[in-house]
């Protein structure tokens, strides 16, 4: 088992607010562990093709994005927290097929797939709890264990004390314009036939890199 790593990012003393996220990407995961603190937005307006319901893996066909279906009353006036998901398409089972088809390969996923299968079979009614829980296994599972709490109102500009990343880790956002973070390189299972494949969604990294995850993260953070 990897030890745990000391914290010495300039950013330790700090608090990130984060949108929620569906498997988000490296990026999202490197914040919650640089941060001391971070805050999940829940009182902004939902918005589609994001990364609140959709996550980015690698299949041997390239990068794939799975979205998560939602009420048709998920509009651009409904609340984060308030968004529901929909069972069209029986979308739990695609996913499910898909992650197991691109990393059952993968040297870690047998070892975490009975973590995950579950929360795949059972009904969550809000997008928000389920991108919540899986959040909370994702950082267990890799070993860290950020302090984390849902925003209690919409707050447009937060002060300088509070970094805010909730539009700026957004699929149409490229993350190299990030300065605090490096996309550092990893093992993939298809890295010969695509090259490496940055800022994906952290499974790929958890399957594929298992306990190290952790030092991938803390490599892709300026330190």
């Amino acid at each position: 088992m990897i030890q745990p790593i000391s914290k010495s990012s300039n950013h330790a003393n700090q608090t990130v607010c984060l949108s929620s996220a569906y498997l988000a990407p490296t990026a999202y995961y490197s914040k919650l562990y640089a941060y001391s603190h971070a805050i999940i937005e829940q009182h902004d307006h939902y918005v589609k093709q994001t990364y609140r319901n959709r996550c980015v893996i690698a299949t041997a066909n390239g990068p794939l994005a799975l979205t998560i279906p939602t009420e048709s009353n998920a509009g651009a006036k409904c609340i984060m927290r308030d968004v529901r998901i929909s069972d069209h398409g029986n979308w739990r089972h695609l996913h499910w097929n898909a992650l197991e088809s691109a990393y059952r390969q993968s040297p870690f996923y047998e070892y975490y797939a009975d973590d995950f299968r579950p929360l795949y079979e059972k009904h969550y009614t809000f997008l928000f709890d389920f991108n919540e829980e899986l959040c909370q296994l994702v950082c267990s599972l890799i070993g860290f264990a950020p302090h984390i709490i849902r925003s209690a109102e919409y707050i447009s500009a937060y002060s300088s004390e509070t970094d805010d990343f909730r539009e700026l880790i957004h699929p149409k956002c490229d993350f190299r314009t990030d300065r605090d973070f490096h996309a550092h390189p990893y093992y993939q299972v298809f890295n010969q036939r695509h090259g490496f494949l940055p800022n994906l969604s952290i499974v790929d990294l958890l399957f594929n890199m298992g306990p190290e995850s952790l030092l991938v993260l803390r490599n892709s953070c300026s330190i």
